[in-house]
């Protein structure tokens, strides 16, 4: 089968990338021949395969018509979404720029699964996010808190995590309070640097207007009129996670993001993200986003990694290292 799509030179130019990088991909993906011709492009191979390429060729020209910038991610996420019923269309995601970093480069979602997260905390008081690496949950987040702080909608931005090693006793380390805490903070350190600016940002915190935290630091405080937001909140207890959302203020809003299938605790205990998932699962003002390997937007490597694994924990093949683990 042999189906002709009629695109602009520029359209052409923008699918087909350098020395035809992104036509390769799906010509790889779907077995077809993507060759471009009299000014038209000609997709040859099984009709199902033909269809496909078709649609993928066609949602990265509406992207380029919008404006939008195609590159490896986004050509990985239309092949990726090739087999869904109503494939998602990259230009209507495209347009929502939340932010610019320091660089003046555009913060927007990338996939469906970090729209519906954005639209999700814009309509919402308290968000969870539960996803694997790389999908952006504590990027986006970020973008979202200084949004809303740079337009005064908030009067100040709160980011904590639990002080818990990944997999490795530390031991004692030097210097003061700060210095001890700042390895577990530094990859929220490193978020506001690129959105930003170190400077702006170490103006702000000393100000009293950014803080950034472990998560002990909030028993005992309410937080009103500020952007609250809990990382890495798989390896808080079910005792942690109810004192930071009962910290919630007037004005406030609170993002908590997690990866449930990359939890620090000890054996046998209980993820506070997981029970707050079910405890408060029907609680108006509340909402639940679960973002998938097809949202992950690092390197195409890290989306088959977190794939391998979550395919190898469906199997069960975890379930020998605690095998008393209790079951939310």
């Amino acid at each position: 089968m042999t189906q002709i799509l009629e695109l602009s030179a520029e359209e052409q130019r923008e699918i087909f990338g350098s020395k035809d990088h992104f036509v390769r991909k799906i010509e790889k993906d779907l077995d077809v021949a993507v060759i471009a011709r009299d000014g038209v492009i000609k997709v040859t191979g099984d009709d199902a395969a033909v269809r496909k390429a078709v649609g993928i060729l066609e949602n990265l020209a509406g992207l380029a018509r919008a404006g939008g910038e195609i590159e490896d991610q986004s050509v990985d996420y239309a092949i990726e979404m090739k087999d869904e019923a109503e494939p998602a269309v990259l230009a209507d995601f495209d347009k929502d720029i939340i932010c610019h970093t320091v660089s003046g480069k555009p913060i927007k979602p990338k996939t469906l699964g970090q729209k519906k997260y954005i639209d999700s905390i814009r309509n919402n008081l308290i968000v969870f996010a539960n996803g694997p690496a790389g999908t952006g949950k504590t990027f986006l987040a970020m973008a979202m808190a200084i949004t809303a702080f740079q337009n005064k909608e908030v009067e100040r931005i709160i980011m904590t995590r639990p002080a818990i090693e990944a997999g490795e006793k530390l031991g004692f380390l030097p210097g003061d309070l700060q210095s001890k805490v700042d390895p577990y903070l530094r990859p929220l350190y490193d978020a506001l640097y690129q959105i930003m600016g170190a400077e702006n940002f170490k103006r702000n915190m000393e100000n009293g207007l950014i803080e950034v935290a472990p998560l002990a630091y909030m028993r005992g405080r309410t937080l009103d009129n500020a952007y609250i937001i809990l990382d890495e909140a798989q390896n808080t207890t079910p005792e942690q996670m109810k004192m930071f959302l009962t910290r919630f203020g007037f004005g406030s809003h609170a993002i908590i993001t997690g990866d449930a299938s990359q939890k620090d605790l000890a054996p046998n205990t209980r993820s506070g993200l997981d029970v707050a998932m079910k405890v408060l699962r029907n609680v108006e003002g509340i909402s639940f986003i679960n973002l998938t390997a097809k949202d992950v937007v690092r390197h195409p490597l890290v989306q088959k990694i977190v794939k391998a694994y979550e395919d190898y924990e469906k199997h069960g093949r975890f379930e020998h290292r605690y095998p008393n683990r209790r079951k939310v």
